[in-house]
C-alpha cells in the first residue's frame, strides 16, 4: 500500500473512532441542556410544578450525571480510539485502552511526585482518583488510543513457546500496553511543556485571526466532508486547547458544557463560535432552499422521485443537523456548486460568530436551536433567521441559475429510501428475503465476501475497507440506495446511506458473520 492510501485509510478510521465519544457527549448534551433550561427560574414562574423538590432533585441529577461525561472524554477517546482502529479483537484493544490510559496517568504521576526534577511549570489534576497527574486533556487520550491500537494490531496474535503460551496472543496485548504506556509515563512530563505551548500558540493564533479564523473554520468543515476528515477537526477544536481555553478547561466544547448554566452566555461565545451555531442557518434554512432550487430545475419525468429525495434531506437537515443525504445529490454531479455551499458554511460560521450568537452544543439543527438557543436568555437565538435567509436566498439563485445553465439534474435510485419505499408500495413491511437480497447485492457490489476485510460505519457511512478496489462495482451500490460512493484510497470505500446506515451495517456484518 503507498504513503497516500495509508494516510487516507488512517485519517479515516480516525475520524470514523472520534464519532461515538463525540457523537455522545452530543446527545448527552442536548439532556443536560434541557435539564439546565428547565431549572431556569423564568421557566420554573411558567411551568410551576417544575419549582416541586422532588422534580427540581430529579433534573438537578440528571443535570449533574450528564455534565460529568465531559470530564472523562480523554478516557472515552482512549477506548474508542483503540476500539476504531484494531483490526480484530476489537473489545481486547477497548479493554487495553483504559488500562493503556490508567497506567499513563499512574506513570506520570510517580514521575512528577518523584521530587527528583522540578515540574512544577506542569499543570496536574486529580484524574480518575490519581492525584496530582499531568493534566493533557483529550490529547492524553488521543496520543494513548493510537499508541495502544498500533500494539494491539502487532501483538493480539503472538503465539509463545508452549510453557509461557497461556500469556501470549489476547492476553499479551495488556501486559505490553502496560509496560509502554508506563515507559511513556515516565517520559512525558519532560515533553508535555515545549509540545502544550506549541499548540497553545496555534491555538491563540486562531483566536487572533477572530471572525476570518471561524470563516476558515467553518469552510473547512464542510470542505472535508467528502472525505469524512471533517469529524477529526471538529474534535480537534471541540477538546483540545486549538479550540479555546479557558480558567483552565481547553477545547471549545469542554469550555462550553462545564461553565453553560455558570457563567453568562456572553463569556462563552468565543467557543460557541466553534459549535453548533455557525451551521444552524445554513442547515435549517440555507440547504432547504437549495433543495428547493434542485426540485424547481428537475425535468418532470424525474420530480417525483427528487421530491421524496429532497423532502426527506430537507427533514435530516433541519431536525437532528444530518446534511449528507443532500449534500450527496449534487456533490458529483456539480462539485462548483458544493464549493460554494463549503464557502457559504465559512461565512455562516463568520456572520454567526460577529453579530455576537451564542449557541451551544455540536448539532445544526432545530432540536440544539430550541434547547441551547430560544430557551438560553442573551444567546441572540433571532439572528439564524435573517442570516438563514441571507443565505438561503443565496443558496436558491446560486443553484438555480447554475443548474439551468449547466442543464444539470440529480438521477434518483428507486431504492434511495431503503425499507420505507417498499412498505409504501406494497403495504406491508420489507420481508426478511427481500432485507437479505438487498444486502447481498451491497457485499456483491463491494467485491464479494473474498474482497471485504472489515466493515465499520459512522452516521451516515457504511465504511468499509476491501483487498481490490478495481472488483467494487459503484452502480451497483448505487441502485441499493446509497445517495453517493467516495474511495478515499485503493483500499477503502464509504457508501452513504443517511441515517438508515445503522441497520445496513448490522445486516452486512450478520451476513458476513463479523
Amino acid at each position: 500500500m503507498n504513503k497516500k492510501n495509508k494516510f487516507m485509510d488512517f485519517f479515516s478510521a480516525l475520524g470514523r473512532s472520534l464519532m461515538l465519544p463525540i457523537a455522545t457527549l452530543a446527545a448527552t448534551g442536548l439532556l443536560m441542556g434541557l435539564m439546565a433550561a428547565l431549572t431556569k427560574t423564568q421557566v420554573q414562574e411558567a411551568l410551576p410544578f417544575l419549582a416541586n423538590d422532588v422534580v427540581v432533585y430529579v433534573l438537578t441529577a440528571i443535570k449533574t450525571i450528564c455534565s460529568t461525561a465531559f470530564n472523562l472524554i480523554p478516557a472515552l477517546f482512549s477506548i474508542c480510539i483503540a476500539l476504531g482502529l484494531a483490526k480484530k479483537d476489537k473489545e481486547i484493544a477497548a479493554f487495553a485502552g483504559f488500562i493503556g490510559y490508567y497506567v499513563f496517568l499512574m506513570s506520570a504521576s510517580l514521575m512528577i511526585s518523584s521530587g527528583y526534577f522540578d515540574f512544577s511549570v506542569l499543570k496536574m489534576s486529580t484524574i480518575l482518583g490519581i492525584a496530582d497527574t499531568i493534566e493533557m486533556g483529550a490529547v492524553a487520550g488521543i496520543l494513548t488510543g493510537l499508541v495502544v491500537a498500533a500494539l494491539h494490531n502487532k501483538f493480539y496474535n503472538i503465539e509463545f513457546p508452549v510453557a509461557i503460551a497461556f500469556y501470549g496472543g489476547k492476553r499479551f496485548v495488556s501486559i505490553v500496553v502496560i509496560a509502554v504506556m508506563t515507559v511513556l509515563g515516565q517520559i512525558i512530563p519532560f515533553v508535555w511543556v515545549p509540545v502544550s505551548n506549541t499548540i497553545n500558540a496555534f491555538g491563540s493564533w486562531i483566536g487572533s485571526a477572530g471572525h476570518i479564523g471561524v470563516f476558515i473554520f467553518g469552510f473547512l468543515e464542510r470542505l472535508l466532508i467528502p472525505t469524512g476528515l471533517h469529524h477529526i477537526l471538529n474534535g480537534i477544536f471541540r477538546t483540545t486547547s486549538i479550540g479555546g481555553v479557558y480558567d483552565g478547561i481547553e477545547g471549545a466544547l469542554n469550555i462550553f458544557y462545564q461553565y453553560f448554566d455558570k457563567v453568562d452566555i456572553s463569556v462563552l461565545k468565543p467557543y460557541t463560535a466553534f459549535l453548533g451555531q455557525g451551521k444552524m442557518p445554513f442547515m435549517m434554512i440555507g440547504l432547504p432552499m437549495a433543495a428547493l432550487a434542485i426540485y424547481r430545475t428537475t425535468p418532470d419525468d424525474k420530480k417525483k422521485k427528487v421530491k421524496a429525495l429532497m423532502i426527506a434531506g430537507v427533514a435530516a437537515s433541519m431536525v437532528s443537523g444530518i446534511t449528507e443525504p443532500l449534500e450527496f445529490s449534487f456533490m458529483f454531479i456539480a462539485p462548483q456548486l458544493f464549493l460554494f455551499h463549503a464557502i457559504m458554511g465559512g461565512i455562516s460560521f463568520g456572520l454567526m460568530s460577529l453579530f455576537g450568537a451564542g449557541i451551544g452544543n455540536t448539532g445544526g439543527g432545530v432540536i440544539d436551536f430550541i434547547i441551547y438557543g430560544v430557551m438560553v436568555p442573551g444567546s441572540r437565538w433571532y439572528l439564524v433567521i435573517p442570516i438563514g435567509l441571507v443565505l438561503g436566498a443565496a443558496y436558491y439563485f446560486v443553484f438555480k441559475w447554475y443548474l439551468t445553465k449547466k442543464q444539470i439534474s440529480i438521477d434518483v435510485n428507486e431504492d434511495f429510501l431503503g425499507d420505507s419505499v417498499t412498505e409504501e408500495e406494497t403495504g406491508q413491511n420489507s420481508s426478511q428475503g427481500n432485507q437479505d437480497s438487498l444486502t447481498t447485492t451491497i457485499i456483491e457490489g463491494l467485491g464479494g465476501f473474498h474482497n471485504i476485510v472489515a466493515v465499520n460505519n459512522c452516521i451516515t457511512r457504511l465504511r468499509v475497507d476491501i483487498k481490490d478496489m478495481a472488483l467494487t462495482d459503484e452502480k451497483l451500490l448505487k441502485s441499493t440506495g446509497a445517495m453517493g460512493v467516495i474511495k478515499p484510497s485503493d483500499t477503502h470505500i464509504q457508501v452513504i446511506y443517511g441515517p438508515k446506515v445503522e441497520k445496513i451495517a448490522n445486516k452486512v456484518r450478520e451476513v458476513l458473520q463479523y
